[in-house]
């Protein structure tokens, strides 16, 4: 008998299982398991994906749910994995506490580079792999050099169709083929969450929708700065002629967010609702039909745009894309589609990026070229007639360490390593700063 795990930490995730089944994406098997992971920092105190409200009519495609926390605990998903060596004996412990017997098992994972979908890979070191993604780093490149081991088990890549006619990155390293859930299967799955979802206090019409992603938690910006994007998205809402303005926080982000806003709404005269109830933004798409939808570089923004016909923009692109370090950070192409496809809500502009395939093949070379050489020279023509205006997507330290177009040229690349010349450089600064005071 075959046992299918599938593998989900959210329920945007579990959704895109329950959309890939519905649509015979798997075939069909004698056991399904769900194994839920919770991921967050502190999971004793944080909901898990089978407790969440809109999960009932999801569990209905699964025999059994199962716990990994509990089946490692007392350890973390996201800082745990065995030993080599240890494999085989983990094996066959799940085997026995999942009563799976002698059965093949096959694997549907997200995020394979990290764990905990790196660890359930490898101690079922012979099942075949599945990876589904249902957000838009799957446009990107795989985030580090997976074990072939790994790596060469994997079928194909699952994945939503939020940027029409743009192929994932993801894993071509091993030739794996992508493949599309279909956009009505999804769309029937969200269906069901908006049905059974908690009630929702009375939101306005025709409000702008803004959404908060919880930055500083992944140290990209300060708790302060990101207060400020927040406010410099409900003013370019304003600016648009939304008086009225629902802002969804993030559902780990301090409360204080939500006050800064209230403080600012009031000043302003806006009619703002800071909607605390944890439900997927997409219920709200169903629910409310919101006139517009605000963020920064949040896969929602794609759902509503692709999926809904909701008009989206973004706000604070061009500040992430410079302070996102190192420059390999998985979510560069996010935001990279972000900036190149949505409108700037404060000025209304957007990225000339021309050919967005292009556009992240070359982000995508510049962020793992060893892990992508054959790139190479598709970033090298696209730099050299990239469009005006997109020199923000590029680092000039960068195109010189790769030595592609638009860096400095061979003869010079010494000099920002050179530390007598960086050395001459900040007494000029701070003679500059001190003349201009």
């Amino acid at each position: 008998m075959t046992t299918q795990i599938f593998c989900a930490s959210t329920l945007y995730g579990a959704a895109t299982l329950a959309a890939a089944i519905d649509a015979d994406c798997f075939r069909p098997a004698g056991r399904r398991i769900l194994l839920v992971s919770n991921n967050a920092g502190n999971p004793e105190v944080t909901t898990a994906l089978d407790e969440m409200p809109g999960f009932a009519p999801l569990r209905e495609r699964f025999d059994e749910v199962l716990s990994w926390n509990e089946a490692i605990a007392p350890f973390h998903p996201g800082g745990w994995s065995p030993r080599p060596d240890d494999t085989p004996l983990f094996e066959r412990h799940l085997r026995l506490l999942w009563d799976l017997g002698d059965d093949d098992v096959e694997l549907a994972v997200e995020s394979i580079q990290v764990n905990p979908a790196l660890a359930v890979s490898q101690i079922f070191s012979v099942a075949p792999i599945n990876v589904y993604a249902d957000g838009l780093m799957s446009y990107g490149p795989t985030r580090f050099k997976i074990d072939p081991l790994v790596g060469t088990r994997v079928r194909r890549l699952l994945h939503l169709d939020l940027v029409p006619g743009l192929k994932p990155l993801l894993l071509t390293e091993f030739g794996v083929a992508p493949q599309t859930v279909p956009t009505d299967a999804f769309m029937k799955v969200l269906g069901t969450l908006d049905a059974t979802a908690p009630t929702l206090p009375e939101l306005p019409a025709d409000a702008a929708l803004l959404l908060g992603q919880y930055l500083s938690a992944l140290s990209i910006l300060t708790p302060e700065e990101e207060e400020e994007l927040h406010i410099r998205m409900l003013r370019g809402a304003l600016a648009q002629g939304h008086r009225r303005v629902v802002f969804k926080p993030h559902p780990t982000a301090p409360a204080r967010y939500g006050r800064a806003l209230e403080e600012e709404a009031e000043r302003l005269g806006v009619e703002l609702t800071v909607l605390d109830v944890p439900v997927p933004a997409e219920v709200l798409y169903e629910r409310v039909r919101p006139a517009l939808v605000v963020g920064c570089f949040s896969t929602a923004l794609f759902t509503a745009r692709t999926f809904y016909g909701l008009p989206a923009a973004r706000v604070g692109t061009e500040l992430l894309l410079e302070r996102l370090t190192p420059y390999q950070n998985s979510n560069r192409i996010p935001v990279t589609l972000a900036d190149a496809l949505l409108p700037d809500l404060e000025s209304g502009r957007t990225a000339t990026a021309g050919d967005v395939k292009g556009l992240v093949e070359t982000v995508g070379f510049m962020m793992q070229p060893q892990i992508y050489p054959g790139l190479r020279q598709a970033a090298t023509e696209y730099l050299t007639h990239r469009p005006a205006g997109i020199d923000h997507f590029f680092k000039r330290r960068r195109l010189t360490a790769l030595g592609l177009p638009g860096g400095l040229p061979a003869r010079l690349a010494f000099i920002p390593r050179n530390a007598t010349v960086r050395r001459v450089a900040r007494r000029v600064r701070t003679m500059k700063r001190t003349a201009r005071g």
